[in-house]
């Protein structure tokens, strides 16, 4: 795990919410290296039939995100679908993808909050946390906060703060579309994590590392559906 922490997913919502208020204290903001040599993206489906998730992990070489690797895991859903404890649903798929993975990324890239979050303890941070890893959260819509409107213009962004504190950012990815709110996970600063949100986007809204994750993480979950049904 490399510096990561271990603790039982078989929890309470109770438990889950007094554990995220005790881990929150352990991330680390810092910036994210500037040389590194692999980026990860993760994304999760979820399949009805059977009640499962499908996680997946894709790798892709930086700063010229050619893609490397992709891995897959099916797990049974073992928590209840509760906003702000999403982490404790959605984590132990996603840990059992990463373990397939036969080169570690350096910085990891996440569908879901980092700091944003009502306990400063979202899914990024949470995953990063655990695997001792840099991560950022890119999320597509906003979980807590207040912000003022971002300007309508690519590369532009306003501070979205919680508790008069500043947790991430509301960050326009391109004119015209709703923006995407980008917040550190572990052991990334805000600045390093708009940064690299920055670098990774292309034609559309979200990152294009993320992006490919998730277009593989509905194939995947549409894959098993069929097969399900058939």
């Amino acid at each position: 795990m490399n510096d990561g922490i271990t603790h039982s997913w078989d929890l309470t919502p109770r438990e889950a919410t007094a554990l995220q208020r005790e881990l929150a204290g352990r991330v680390v903001l810092r910036p994210l290296p500037r040389d590194f040599r692999i980026l990860g993206a993760s994304d999760i489906g979820y399949v009805k039939a059977g009640d499962r998730l499908a996680a997946v992990m894709l790798t892709f070489s930086w700063p010229d995100l050619l893609p490397l690797e992709a891995v897959r895991a099916i797990c049974p859903v073992r928590f209840p679908y509760i906003p702000g404890l999403l982490s404790f649903r959605e984590i132990p798929p996603l840990i059992e993808a990463f373990e397939q993975l036969k080169r570690r990324p350096d910085v990891l890239l996440c569908d879901g909050q980092g700091i944003a979050h009502p306990r400063k303890l979202g899914l990024a941070a949470h995953l990063g946390l655990y695997l001792g890893l840099p991560t950022v959260g890119c999320a597509k819509k906003r979980l807590c906060g207040i912000h003022a409107s971002p300007p309508n213009k690519k590369g532009c962004s306003v501070p979205l703060y919680l508790d008069r504190e500043v947790v991430g950012s509301v960050y326009c990815s391109r004119e015209n579309v709703k923006p995407i709110f980008v917040s550190p996970g572990h052991l990334c600063d805000q600045k390093s994590a708009e940064r690299l949100v920055a670098r990774c986007l292309g034609r559309y809204r979200i990152p294009e590392p993320l992006r490919q994750a998730h277009l593989l993480a509905t194939k995947l979950r549409l894959e098993i559906s069929i097969s399900s049904n058939g």
